[in-house]
């Protein structure tokens, strides 16, 4: 399909980016080729300063362009409460929801036997530096209620107890606006564990 090199070659990058596959990368080259407003030049850019600017907090593993990052650096976030998630766009979802003020810790993923991914692999040794150091009442672990993300979970919890800090999981349950008839049965079951007083 591609005539020009420079065509194709940026067709395969896209198709690297997570959902996009070939025709989808091909409409978003010929987009851009057809587009009269820049709009080339100006994601070239955008992407350029992502590269250049965008890192990582030494402290949370959350992205950032300062040093460290705004949440860290916040005299306002309850520094006894902190949240482990596994990526950072995680820390991103839950901030939306202006419902948690506390700090933030990122794992970098989830164990992963089949991908070699051990506790060695992630920022676990840098979440217990935390907890030692800091004054630190409660872990939350926000990973997903995958398998890989259930067996983190439950080694969090083993490694923290000892430490004295209180460790939490997110709650599980139905999703709001779904009807029951359409939700699995773990789900289920999660939610009536999980349920409380009203």
């Amino acid at each position: 399909m591609e005539s020009s090199e420079t065509v194709k070659k940026l067709s395969e990058e896209f198709q690297k980016l997570p959902g996009i596959g070939r025709k989808t990368a091909e409409r978003l080259v010929f987009s851009l080729l057809k587009s009269q407003s820049g709009q080339a030049s100006s994601l070239a850019k955008a992407l350029t300063e992502l590269v250049e600017k965008v890192k990582l907090c030494s402290i949370c593993g959350g992205i950032t362009e300062v040093e460290p990052c705004a949440i860290c650096a916040s005299p306002t976030r309850d520094k006894a409460t902190i949240c482990v998630v596994e990526q950072p766009l995680d820390i991103a979802l839950l901030e939306r929801t202006g419902s948690f003020t506390g700090q933030y810790h990122v794992l970098g993923g989830t164990f992963s036997p089949l991908d070699g991914i051990g506790p060695e692999s992630l920022r676990i040794e840098q979440l217990i530096k935390r907890v030692k150091e800091g004054k630190v009442e409660e872990v939350i672990v926000a990973t997903n209620p995958t398998m890989d993300g259930e067996a983190t979970a439950l080694y969090l919890s083993k490694v923290l107890r000892p430490l004295g800090v209180k460790t939490s999981r997110i709650a599980r349950g139905v999703p709001v606006g779904s009807d029951l008839e359409y939700v699995d049965e773990i789900t289920l079951v999660k939610s009536i564990e999980g349920r409380r007083e009203m």
